[in-house]
């Protein structure tokens, strides 16, 4: 059931934020709120890349609490990076309800 939680969170629940929200151009900001998902690119850096169990939140460089700061200002920022971090948000927030699942 995690699993099936967390994968609505980073892929169905942007899709419906992006519908309800921007209701003229939502196929664009899904792709932009798709395309933070490649903040999950800092997990290359881990040795192993991949351990189940493991929280990502404060462990990944991209998932610190310094980084999600950022994020936050983000949100007060002009429009295409106001997206990015409502995406980014979102992300961090997935995770960390994933987190606190395990």
């Amino acid at each position: 059931m995690q699993t099936l939680i967390h994968y609505f969170l980073h892929l169905g629940a942007p899709a419906i934020v992006a519908f309800v929200f921007f209701k003229k151009q939502w196929v664009s900001v899904y792709f932009i709120l798709m395309a933070t998902m490649l903040v999950d690119l800092d997990h290359l850096l881990a040795t192993p890349i991949f351990q189940a169990g493991r929280c990502s939140i404060n462990f990944h460089p991209l998932h610190t609490y310094y980084a999600m700061g950022a994020y936050v200002i983000m949100l007060f920022l002009r429009r295409p990076y106001n997206l990015i971090g409502l995406g980014l948000c979102m992300h961090m927030l997935t995770d960390w309800i994933d987190c606190q699942m395990m």
